[in-house]
């Protein structure tokens, strides 16, 4: 199971069903959605459990997948993050985050990406992170310069939103 801490914040596999309610208030709010791919906000219990048992659950190794935010101290649920497999080599990992809009402009976001970073290079032998996201994110580009990613690519999704793309590597 994983579970790891930094500063401030506790990152976790979601154990209980208060744990995804919690989740499922951040994936029914339009705003934290927003900058997501499929910009979905409309979830229901049901298939939100199913999200995380299919990606948590099915193909991915121990240690990857998507995980509860959680702040340290007062045990409040504030967003997920994740490591994926998106590149079908587990040294090149993918992170994404979603953090609740009431906790934006904190560093939570930064914090985490750094904490998955740091789990992923020990625990996982990782040695390069992508990051992807909206051009118009602002917050997570600001995140990934924070972190000292590249900027190696923007690009335009099937739906003509404009994306860019982040990497990191680590020898």
């Amino acid at each position: 199971m994983i579970h790891f801490e930094t500063e401030r914040l506790i990152i976790k596999e979601v154990s209980i069903v208060e744990e995804l309610k919690a989740l499922l208030s951040v994936y029914t709010q339009e705003v934290n959605m927003r900058y997501i791919q499929s910009g979905k906000y409309d979830w229901t219990f049901q298939e939100l459990e199913n999200r995380y048992k299919e990606i948590n659950d099915t193909g991915y190794p121990q240690g990857y997948g998507i995980f509860a935010v959680k702040l340290r101290g007062e045990n409040k649920i504030i967003g997920e993050a994740g490591l994926f497999n998106s590149f079908s080599d587990t040294k090149k990992m993918e992170l994404g985050y979603i953090i609740d809009q009431m906790y934006w402009n904190n560093g939570y976001g930064t914090e985490v990406c750094q904490g998955l970073i740091d789990y992923a290079f020990r625990r996982l032998a990782c040695t390069e992170f992508v990051i992807r996201m909206y051009d118009q994110n602002i917050g997570s580009v600001r995140v990934c310069e924070k972190l000292g990613f590249e900027h190696v690519l923007t690009g335009e999704t099937e739906n003509k939103k404009v994306f860019r793309e982040y990497r990191k590597t680590f020898v």
